[in-house]
Order: C-alpha cells, then structure tokens, then sequence
C-alpha cells in the first residue's frame, strides 16, 4: 500500500469519524434525562442509566471530533493551509481532553449523589450537585470547551484557505461549537436548544465529511 493509499483511506476513517461524532452530539442531548435537579424527580435522573449513557455519548463525540479533525489534517496537509489545519488539530486535542474529565464527573459523580438521595429520600443531599459541577473543574471544562469552539473555527479557515475542500463547509460546525458553552444547561427549557444545536453540529461534521469523502480536487501549495 503506497504512502497516498494510506492517507486517502486515514481521510475516509477521518470522514466516518466526524459523521459518527455529529450523530453523538444530536444523542446526547436526546438521550440524557432533564428535570428539576433539586428534587427526587431530578435525584432519579442522575441515578439513572439514561444518565450515564448520555454523556458517555457527549464524551464518544468529542474523541470522535478529534479523530474527524485528524483526518481533516491528513486531508489539507499538502495544501497552503497545512499549519492552520495542525494547530486546530493540536487545539482540538487539548481542548477534548480538559473537557472529558467533567463529563466523567457528571456522569458517575452525580449519578452517585443521585442514588444516595433517592436512598436516604432526602433531596438536600443534591446539593453536592452544584460542588462538582462548579468546583475547581469547571475552569478545565470551560477552558477545553473554548479551546474546541476555537479549533473548529480555525479548522474552518483552513478549509476555506486551502482550495482543496468546499469553502463553506467548515462553517456551521465552527458555529456550532462556537454556541456550545451557552445552551450548556441542565434546565429543562433548554432541552430543545440543546438538540436544535446538536443538530447543526451534527449537519456540520457530515458537511465537512462530505466535501472530505469527495476527490482531492484542487490543492494549493504554498
């Protein structure tokens, strides 16, 4: 197998990848229970399995992302946009990795105080909710999340720059993720937000599969 060969089926596993995180983002959402978070009702949504699996499927579409972002690298990486493409891979890297530790905190931290409550049917215990979520970990959270929202807009610019992909294909994923942070609430009216964001993030990663899956097109060279 020539060394083009193998680039050209890694950008396929890279295309697959960004469709599959897409497809997550959209679940996660969907999948995760929403209530009132400061009585049983919302006690029982953090002891569910509902729960866990949810952000199991946020924590699948970040590692996904990152893997989609990978073969966007490999896709670009003869074109005049190569270095903007690397440093939205290595962003995207960090970022992810700030970001997951939160969710696996929300996801087996919470379901635990969850079940305690429900045990004890004592509600006051979900206080304990708001001391993981926004203890010292929130900064990582935030800071990997922002770091995400900054590489798929650079990524968007390398698409753009680079000749080699449709222009515009970069751009609702960039949106997408540049809005993630705000919906990011557990209050039930955000629910459809959430998904309707999904969504777009969803159209963006299949967008910029698309245009990956296609032939090399135009390259540009520096």
């Amino acid at each position: 197998m020539t060394q083009e060969s193998k680039n050209a089926f890694r950008i396929r596993l890279g295309a697959v990848a960004l469709a599959l995180s897409g497809a997550l983002f959209v679940l996660f959402p969907v999948v995760r229970p929403f209530s009132d978070e400061s009585s049983l009702r919302g006690a029982q949504a953090f002891a569910s399995t509902s729960w866990v699996l949810s952000h199991a499927l946020g924590m699948g579409a970040f590692v996904l992302l990152t893997l989609g972002f990978l073969g966007v690298y490999i896709r670009l990486q003869e074109t005049r946009a190569e270095r903007r493409a690397f440093w939205a891979l290595v962003l995207s890297w960090i970022g992810a990795g700030m970001t997951l530790p939160f969710f696996g905190a929300e996801a087996f931290s919470l379901q635990v105080i969850g079940q305690e409550a429900l045990n004890q049917n004592n509600p006051a215990i979900l206080d304990l909710v708001n001391s993981v979520r926004f203890g010292p970990g929130i900064i990582f959270a935030i800071s990997g999340l922002l770091l995400v929202g900054v590489a798929a807009i650079v990524v968007a610019s390398a698409v753009w720059k680079s000749g080699s992909l449709p222009r515009w294909s970069g751009v609702p994923l960039a949106i997408g993720l540049a809005v993630y942070i705000p919906q990011l609430q557990g209050n039930p009216s955000f629910q459809p937000i959430r998904i309707v964001d999904g969504l777009w993030i969803a159209m963006g990663c299949v967008l910029m599969a698309w245009g990956m899956s296609k032939g090399r097109g135009r390259v540009t060279t520096s």
